[in-house]
């Protein structure tokens, strides 16, 4: 490739795209044509400026990884895509891997592998990466194969091993509340005004007290310590040694597991 490679960056995390710029602008092969803090923003300018590779982040507002991804199969023009995610899990890198990507680095990662892979894709285009379709096959057989999910079990499922107590009010709210946003993933930038409100309305209570009553469920939680379930259900990407997860952060991990297998079972 004579030009430089063009780079686009999607990322909500606004630090780390200041990161991403300073190395991706001082790179003579290089050159930053945008950068977008969600999904939808990130679409519109895969359209404007039409760049040769995308570096997108999983979790997004309004629109998240696997929301762009999807919407690009129907387009003319597709760039190569890195994605760069903490959700670090297989079946995550299998979906994506399915819907085009390219590579996926976990955070943390070097930014000296991230120009590489950059460069491996878009220097010459016979070369892709293999990373991801190494995956286990059998974790996919599995979902794929086996029966339709029903979210409410699955969710009632995760939340009883992370370990949150059923009898608190919080456990409703919080499962409610993880079954909306696989419905409706715009709800993941919208807590305070439009997700809690929701929950509260079919519950009969109001916002705050289900906000309150999901951090009481997720401090019961931690406080029991139930590490290897959290391990296995969401590997390093929640970690029982760390502090609590927010309301927000556990609502999206979980959520974002169950839209997954949704996908993959279509």
């Amino acid at each position: 490739m004579d030009r430089p490679i063009r780079v686009l960056l999607a990322d909500d995390n606004r630090e780390f795209i200041e990161v991403l710029k300073a190395y991706i602008k001082n790179q003579e092969d290089m050159e930053l044509v945008g950068v977008a803090y969600n999904g939808n923003e990130a679409f519109e300018l895969i359209g404007h400026k039409s760049p040769d590779l995308l570096v997108l982040d999983m979790i997004m507002p309004q629109l998240d990884g696997l929301g762009v991804l999807e919407k690009l199969q129907h387009e003319n023009h597709r760039p190569h895509v890195i994605i760069v995610s903490s959700l670090e899990r297989e079946l995550i890198k299998q979906l994506a891997v399915n819907l085009g990507t390219d590579h996926y680095l976990a955070k943390p990662f070097d930014l000296h592998l991230l120009g590489q892979q950059i460069r491996q894709l878009c220097g010459d285009n016979t070369i892709k990466s293999l990373t991801g379709s190494i995956v286990a096959n059998r974790a996919i057989a599995q979902i794929v194969n086996g029966s339709p999910v029903n979210l409410e079990i699955e969710v009632t499922r995760i939340i009883q091993q992370v370990g949150v107590p059923p009898h608190l009010k919080g456990y409703q709210y919080l499962r409610e509340a993880i079954l909306m946003v696989v419905e409706e993933i715009s709800l993941l930038d919208a807590f305070t005004k439009e997700l809690y409100p929701k929950v509260a309305l079919k519950y009969h209570t109001t916002p705050i007290r289900v906000e309150r009553g999901i951090r009481r469920a997720i401090e019961r939680a931690w406080d029991r310590g139930n590490t290897q379930s959290v391990n296995r259900l969401f590997g390093y990407t929640v970690n029982m040694g760390r502090s609590k997860p927010t309301n927000s952060k556990l609502i999206a991990i979980v959520a974002d597991k169950l839209r997954m297998v949704q996908l993959l079972k279509k």
